[in-house]
């Protein structure tokens, strides 16, 4: 053997291992939004400096739509919209426009569960400011005539929107942060990254692998109140990319008299559902449609909207309490999914 080839082994060894190093990675960018918090992994050799320009275009676009869609802003633009007491028809934002109509789309397949209008509801029941109540039966009856999508009429034409009522306010919030993620995924891609994880307070969409090649793996968590323990592991095996939209009413509740009240409100009786799902994970393309059939599924029950994921193909995974214990319903369309 010849010596100097001999010597030059572990070079070469560590020459290939730098290689192997120097390849893509899987980056983190997070940090704090709506309320909430983000995490985002995604696989790239860019240098820290771009990393660091991503995270800057990030944290402005949440800002953008924070300006345009929280309901918690007096600034906004849909605080704006529902404090005009007006049927005169109002120019609205592209994203609003495109909220919206999804949400007509939803409402209607959703027999009317999932309306955006039930935000004077909200209010009453005290959720909008973490100040719960149960409200007289009178308050509730004096604000469901207020109460309804067919209310609010659309302009497709110029970007617009109209109350037929005009003391009808909009609630964005069970749509803004799947339309959020939707963004970041939009950005993400933008700069030729094929391979992430964008998540904002547990909502996400995921595509491609991790840098080691496996699969990201995504926890959906077991519907218990102050607790956090896993009830289900979903390896996605997602190339174009894949959102998952997870609506419950095990987090956001209180109870009263012996009697628990969730935040998904029932826009026919102006209370809180009365059912026994716990929680509903959906599975979609698009993370604006997924957050917004979850909160639908949800709104539905285990039973109504078992049938209704049935019926428009949705990947939906039901969990729901019977007889004290944690049961599942998987639609046909998630159980054919591969890595459930």
């Amino acid at each position: 053997m010849n010596p100097p080839a001999q010597r030059s082994l572990p070079l070469l060894m560590a020459a290939l291992l730098a290689a192997c190093q120097q390849g893509p990675k899987e980056v983190e960018i997070s940090g704090s939004v709506q309320g909430t918090t983000y995490h985002i992994k995604s696989v790239t050799d860019a240098p820290a400096e771009t990393v660091a320009d991503l995270q800057k275009q990030v944290e402005a676009t949440f800002a953008d739509i924070d300006l345009k869609l929280s309901n918690y802003r007096e600034d906004s633009e849909i605080t704006r919209f529902n404090r005009q007491k007006t049927t005169e028809w109002q120019a609205v934002s592209p994203e609003i426009f495109n909220l919206v109509s999804i949400a007509q789309v939803v409402h209607a397949k959703s027999a009317g569960c999932y309306d955006l209008t039930v935000k004077p509801l909200f209010d009453l029941w005290g959720f909008s400011r973490h100040q719960t109540r149960v409200p007289e039966p009178r308050e509730i009856a004096a604000l469901l005539p207020h109460i309804g999508m067919d209310k609010l009429e659309l302009d497709a034409g110029q970007n617009r929107m109209r109350k037929r009522d005009p003391d009808l306010a909009v609630d964005l919030s069970s749509i803004a942060q799947g339309y959020t993620v939707g963004a970041v995924a939009k950005i993400l891609e933008s700069r030729g990254i094929q391979n992430y994880m964008d998540e904002i307070g547990g909502e996400m969409k995921v595509r491609g692998r991790k840098a080691n090649g496996e699969d990201w793996r995504i926890a959906v968590e077991k519907p218990t109140p102050f607790t956090r323990e896993v009830q289900r592991i979903l390896s996605l095996h997602q190339q174009a990319g894949v959102a998952v939209m997870t609506s419950g009413t095990y987090r956001n509740f209180f109870e009263q008299g012996g009697q628990v009240y969730s935040h998904i409100i029932n826009p026919k009786t102006g209370k809180p559902v009365n059912h026994k799902l716990l929680s509903v994970t959906v599975l979609h393309d698009d993370p604006t449609w997924a957050d917004a059939w979850s909160t639908a599924l949800l709104c539905l029950g285990e039973e109504e909207g078992y049938k209704t994921a049935e019926a428009e193909g949705l990947r939906a995974l039901f969990i729901y309490g019977e007889n004290k214990e944690l049961k599942e319903k998987i639609s046909p369309a998630l159980a054919r999914e591969p890595g459930l």
